[in-house]
């Protein structure tokens, strides 16, 4: 496979960490060292637990740009740098904790003078030329960012809550061990079989589908393929413009095919399309899935791939279902070009679920949706990833500074909150043809994951879906009428 190159500055290089405890894979990516080696030198079976559930397992830093909101337009660029800069801060430091377990196990105190310290001090500054940012622009810069600037260790046996807090619980962060390929993730316990998804369980709450019996009943459907161009990267235009790997993952890409951190609205409007309809330009992109197998893929000694422990043969859809669909409570307008939508929080495991929008399933098991499990099939049933994207918008503005404001979820009766107005609903669906992983005495052999940020362990509720409406004018209206009226376009 290749990868949209153009613009490309250098190859990218693999980080080298002095000192790192890692292996490689069938040669090829950087394997984080093993969370749970410090438990692995005690003797007896009480002492490995007690040691394993002590040892922290991530780094949980509260997420600023969530946070950020009275941004003038001539600062977003210097700010969603900042904020670039600050994710390779947590790489960075995730990446040590990773490779400095003996020095962990010798010291209580290691993780928090070498590793969590310092990082807290590279985040304050960060935060403060932030707010310098936003004054000089003309804004007003909250005054409370710097208490966002610490970070947290997060032990291998605390989970996170809907509330962004950490609880007692569940083993999330893994069972011990690391299936053998030495990533941090998935774990047995990231997986659930489909027959054991109670029907219609899921929590709703975002994602619903904003169309239904009444109101504007069309559907317009473009089909842009499943990557077969293989345009893949490791940026993010919404999020991290003008930043190279500012995903810290790398990305699938259908529609538009002039897609990265460097690609202007002029650049969007005048690229190559993927859509069987010309006049679709518009960008979809999503994390890819990979099944680690020990496929050394283009990325594997690459930042946002293997050199961030993201491993294996990336998988491409088998098919890619793009939808866009109506309102239950009346019309919808057109939406504006170069309108910006994250849908789902890459950051989730971290975050909490506040922002999560992930829906995974099996065919043949629609009515069985999850959030933050990956689901194991029966043979012949694809593994489905479905998004619903925000389809209530601002009715003034193409993106915001937090890139979430500017779009709203409608609420449960279908209506967009006060202020909003209902725009087509992009509606996403990837089928995949998976071998099923096997989970056998707490561990799981061949799983499959989404591309994350290495701190995010590979969790399936950190699944995400981003879209930049490039639709002609002529095309957009097109998809306006036909869902107004009720047809069924494509």
């Amino acid at each position: 496979m290749g990868r949209n190159t153009r613009k490309r500055r250098t190859p990218l290089a693999t980080k080298i960490v002095a000192g790192a405890a890692a292996l490689a894979v069938g040669g090829g990516g950087l394997v984080w060292a093993n969370f749970y080696a410090s438990a692995h030198e005690e003797h007896s079976g009480h002492n490995r637990t007690r040691s394993a559930a002590a040892q922290v397992a991530t780094i949980d830093c509260p997420d600023v740009g969530q946070e950020i909101r009275d941004v003038p337009d001539r600062a977003r660029g210097e700010v969603d740098g900042e904020l670039a800069t600050m994710d390779s801060q947590i790489t960075d430091a995730y990446q040590r904790l990773a490779t400095t377990r003996r020095a962990q196990a010798g010291d209580a105190q290691f993780v928090q003078n070498a590793i969590l310290g310092p990082l807290k001090d590279r985040r304050k500054a960060i935060i403060d030329r932030i707010q310098l940012e936003i004054n000089r622009a003309g804004g007003k810069a909250d005054d409370n960012l710097d208490q966002l600037a610490e970070c947290q260790g997060r032990p291998a046996d605390q989970m996170q809550n809907g509330d962004g807090q950490m609880d007692d619980g569940q083993n999330q962060g893994g069972n011990g061990g690391d299936n053998g390929n030495g990533v941090a993730g998935p774990v047995a316990d990231d997986f659930v079989d489909i027959n054991d998804v109670q029907p219609n369980s899921r929590d709703s709450r975002n994602g619903l589908a904003a169309n239904g019996d009444g109101g504007s009943t069309g559907t317009f459907t473009t089909d842009c393929g499943v990557n077969e161009n293989n345009v893949f990267n490791s940026d993010n235009l919404i999020a991290a413009p003008g930043v190279d790997n500012g995903a810290h993952h790398t990305h699938d890409y259908v529609g538009n095919q002039d897609n990265d951190a460097f690609s202007s609205d002029e650049d969007l409007a005048n690229a190559d399309t993927s859509c069987q309809n010309q006049g679709d330009r518009s960008t979809y992109y999503w994390p890819v899935l990979r099944l680690q197998d020990g496929t050394q893929e283009f990325d594997a000694n690459d930042q946002g791939g293997g050199a961030e422990g993201n491993i294996g043969k990336i998988l491409k859809p088998a098919e890619a279902r793009i939808q866009f669909v109506g309102s239950r409570q009346g019309d919808v307008v057109a939406m504006p070009k170069f309108l910006r939508i994250i849908t789902g929080d890459a950051k989730s495991f971290t975050n909490g679920d506040a922002n999560a929008n992930t829906s995974w399933s099996c065919s043949g098991f629609e009515d069985r949706q999850v959030t933050d499990k990956y689901p194991l099939c029966p043979e012949g049933s694809q593994v489905l990833r479905t998004t619903n994207f925000q389809s209530c918008w601002d009715g003034q503005n193409i993106d915001s500074a937090n890139h979430r404001d500017h779009m709203a979820f409608v609420q449960e009766d279908g209506s967009c909150p006060n202020g909003f107005q209902a725009i087509p609903q992009l509606q996403i669906r990837l089928a995949y043809d998976i071998p099923t992983p096997t989970v056998e005495n707490g561990q799981v052999q061949n799983p499959y994951a989404v591309d994350s940020f290495p701190e995010q362990l590979h969790k399936p509720i950190t699944d995400h879906n981003d879209f930049i409406n490039v639709m002609d004018e002529n095309l957009m209206n097109k998809v306006v009428d036909c869902i107004n009226r009720g047809e069924d376009c494509q």
